[in-house]
């Protein structure tokens, strides 16, 4: 009786370790799969000129130039007047949402150019707001928002 209740016990422990009647390690491999990476995208944000554009690269160098042209062109139409001569890097923050809008979200700069262009803010503002419906970043097939932070040198010279 007690060698009957061992090979009893032997089989249930050879059933229950088995990997083939386990669904649980292929829902793991299931789960692996799933995980995303949420600092990437896999087409970035592009505007209409770059649509002819393949390669992911090419269309990141596209979106860069063509954002950096269009606000850089609408700054320069207004004239920034300085007492000291400024030569620094500022930093705009810009979300672009599953809908293609660009929004701005913050101005990061020095208190020197807070202090000398105090109209700096609502210029970018302005000039981001003129800017063009774009094609948003794709992740996995769906349109997702995106941060860019796009850097903007700031050259003035001193008044005489």
């Amino acid at each position: 009786m007690l060698l009957r209740g061992f090979y009893f016990l032997v089989v249930c422990v050879f059933f229950i370790s088995c990997d083939q009647l386990s669904p649980a390690k292929q829902h793991n491999l299931q789960k692996l799969d799933t995980i995303i990476d949420f600092t990437s995208v896999d087409f970035y944000p592009s505007f209409k000129v770059c649509d002819s554009l393949i390669e992911k690269v090419e269309k990141e160098n596209c979106f860069r130039n063509t954002i950096y042209k269009k606000i850089g062109a609408s700054l320069q139409k207004h004239t920034l007047e300085s007492k000291d001569a400024i030569d620094e890097t500022i930093l705009v923050d810009l979300i672009i949402n599953s809908a293609g809008e660009i929004i701005f979200k913050e101005l990061q700069a020095t208190k020197l150019i807070k202090n000398q262009l105090p109209t700096l803010d609502s210029l970018i503002r302005i000039s981001v707001d003129q800017l063009p419906t774009i094609h948003p970043a794709i992740k996995r097939g769906i349109p997702v928002t995106s941060k860019y932070q796009l850097p903007i040198r700031i050259q003035l010279k001193e008044l005489p």
